[in-house]
């Protein structure tokens, strides 16, 4: 493996996962945020996350000192990437903050090291010239609870070094995950241009009043065997991101059904704080969700 010393920049829902799970394979991690307070509530996490790699990957607590062994924490980004090899970035998805993150990132990193964005909406050709490397730059996306969803899809961009994307696919494969190449550049990756317009339609049925939530997903259950229907999906992507989704697109297209669609979602969900799983209650109620009754299908 080409690649030993990771940085990865950002510990927010998926950078602290990102470093957790890299960690947990033997990879020497360091974990870059802007501040240390940032970074001590991301310990905080990791203490949580070491309970989901006990029960559901049977680690033993050896293999969790282990890994927090292989953990490193800096609030300075020149510090933290000095030894990288690879820097993988998770910072907010905004364009803005990620393209002066690499105006930053490219002074201070070494010849040696390579990017990869975590970006899951933005194209690494939209940030590759102000990374200073571009051939040396991929984006890496990963799936929510990415050591069950152990999906990482490695998208390149017209001048990414073919060398570099091969490295980044074996290195996805050394940390757990199943490596999914993409041979051209898509917004959305593979799963989102699979996952967005099944909740796009779910949702189109619901707020033209076609069908009620659990009928929705118990069709969608029932009929392709799947453990969830597009609104218990909603319920764990966060109904947060489905709104911001749907707010973008109604004012990029002023369509009608999609404006209904952000207003339904504001009214009923986002502002009673129903945002899903993260809060206990988005289309469903949890931790007991209708869906998991044994019931439901019938």
């Amino acid at each position: 493996m080409i690649y030993k010393n990771i940085t990865v920049a950002g510990s927010g829902v998926l950078g602290y996962q990102i470093a957790f799970q890299t960690a947990f394979h033997g990879f020497n991690v360091t974990v870059y945020d802007i501040n240390d307070e940032v970074l001590e509530n991301a310990k905080a996490k990791f203490d949580i996350l070491a309970k989901s790699y006990r029960q559901d990957l049977k680690a033993t607590d050896a293999k969790i000192e282990a890994t927090k062994t292989n953990l490193q924490y800096s609030s300075n980004l020149a510090e933290a990437v000095k030894d990288a090899d690879l820097v993988i970035e998770a910072v907010p998805e905004n364009p803005q903050i990620k393209i002066g993150f690499y105006e930053q990132l490219a002074k201070v990193a070494p010849e040696k090291t390579d990017f990869a964005t975590n970006s899951s909406t933005m194209l690494p050709s939209q940030f590759a010239e102000y990374t200073g490397r571009p051939a040396k730059f991929v984006a890496l996306h990963f799936a929510n609870d990415i050591w069950k969803h152990n999906t990482a899809e490695i998208m390149g961009h017209p001048g990414t070094d073919p060398k570099v994307f091969d490295n980044v696919v074996a290195f996805a494969k050394a940390i757990g995950m199943v490596a999914l190449p993409l041979h051209k550049e898509q917004p959305g990756y593979i799963v989102n241009s699979l996952l967005v317009p099944l909740l796009s339609a779910a949702t189109n049925l619901l707020v033209n009043e076609v069908a009620d939530v659990q009928t929705i997903d118990k069709t969608w259950m029932v009929a392709t065997g799947a453990p969830l229907g597009p609104f218990g999906i909603l319920d764990v992507v966060g109904i947060t991101t489905a709104y911001n989704i749907n707010k973008m697109a109604a004012d990029a297209t002023k369509d009608p059904l999609k404006i209904k669609t952000v207003e339904y979602l504001k009214e009923n969900f986002i502002d009673k704080n129903k945002l899903g799983v993260a809060t206990g209650e988005g289309f469903y109620k949890y931790p007991n969700p209708a869906y998991k009754d044994k019931d439901f299908l019938k």
